[in-house]
């Protein structure tokens, strides 16, 4: 069996990241199977490349060459990293947002939220902190499938909605 070039092979730490990048994107896979199922506009591959690029901006700027001598200047990176990552990330998940005037309703949070959180897994990935990624894993999907009955119950036995709003007509005052 003929050997194959050097440049195939995959060094150990190259290894390890690969299988930290795999993981953020399956979490955001997992996570986006959910959104999927209910019909909502990001899905399993919108959450997994979300997942997958929070991780890679993640390892990426925790590689720098020189780093590891200066546990000073790694602190602020990964600070930097999770403060840029997530406020990047609620933009996005801010598009998935929508209002609807005519009935005072806000549409999409819950995926939005999903957005966010699929982020924050994909750093958790990146820096291998494997206990947190199997809890926060196991608790969004567990919010996402359970408190939804839930919501409804609660959401039925609460206030009744408010009355539509009726459109202003190009003549009618705006109220005061």
């Amino acid at each position: 069996m003929e050997r194959l070039p050097q440049a195939l092979w995959l060094t150990p730490e190259e290894i390890e990241n690969l299988l930290r990048l795999m993981a953020a994107a399956a979490c955001g896979m997992i996570v986006g199977i959910n959104r999927d199922l209910r019909g909502k506009p990001t899905g399993m591959r919108t959450l997994g490349l979300v997942g997958l690029g929070a991780a890679l901006i993640s390892l990426s700027a925790l590689q720098v060459e020189g780093m590891e001598d200066h546990p000073d200047a790694t602190s602020r990176v990964v600070q930097g990293i999770v403060q840029g990552v997530m406020t990047g990330i609620g933009f996005l998940g801010a598009g998935v947002v929508l209002r609807d005037r005519t009935r005072l309703e806000v549409h999409g949070l819950t995926t939005a939220a999903a957005v966010w959180v699929t982020a924050a897994l994909g750093v958790a990935c990146a820096i291998a902190s494997w206990h947190l990624v199997f809890l926060a894993l196991a608790t969004t999907i567990g919010l996402l499938v359970t408190m939804l009955p839930l919501e409804r119950l609660v959401e039925s036995r609460g206030p009744p909605p408010p009355r539509r709003a009726r459109p202003l007509e190009e003549d009618d005052e705006p109220p005061r």
